[in-house]
């Protein structure tokens, strides 16, 4: 396991969103950042597990030292991918109140999802995380995300080589897109 025990800043930064221990997102997020160093790109990986936040209470919350350091890093990056579970039809809440904490640290960025399922049913269930991000922060999300189920994945817990691929690819697109200020 790819450890993120300092945050720095980087133009890539990679969010595992999961606070679960065996999290099928993390090694999403894991493979994408190895496909990123395969493409000599240094991406950081941001686990929220090593930087526990508070609740956003929209008052004290925002005054936590933690935010700070996973602000500046979402600040500094051009391009975000979210590695999220799905559950309940969404992104999960530690995400979403990364977001809420963070606020305008989003703004501009390019942002891809990676998202670890239980069924094939929800894999429409990030796009209103996706638009809150296009609309709030003016974001450009990649249309292609990379979804999966347990289905995805082998007894040992590695990744398909279909969804490595898929994993590649989001790299390699997340690293093609230039935006003009």
């Amino acid at each position: 396991m790819m450890k993120s025990s300092t945050l720095k800043e980087r133009e890539y930064l990679v969010i595992s969103a999961s606070l679960r221990a065996d999290s099928r997102s993390r090694a999403l997020a894991e493979t994408l950042q190895s496909a990123y160093r395969k493409l000599g790109i240094d991406a950081t990986l941001l686990d929220l597990r090593e930087h526990p936040l508070p609740f956003c209470d929209g008052e004290d919350a925002y005054d936590d030292p933690g935010i700070a350091a996973v602000g500046s890093a979402i600040r500094a990056a051009r391009v975000v991918v979210v590695a999220t579970p799905i559950y309940n039809y969404d992104a999960n809440a530690a995400v979403k109140n990364l977001v809420e904490l963070t606020g305008t640290a989003w703004e501009n960025k390019i942002v891809g999802f990676l998202c670890a399922a239980g069924g094939a049913s929800s894999y429409m269930s990030i796009l209103g995380f996706a638009n809150s991000l296009m609309l709030d922060f003016r974001c450009l999300v990649i249309p292609r995300f990379v979804y999966v189920t347990g289905d995805d994945f082998d007894g040992n817990g590695a990744l398909s080589d279909a969804i490595q691929v898929r994993v590649r690819e989001l790299a390699a697109t997340s690293s093609a897109i230039t935006v003009k200020d």
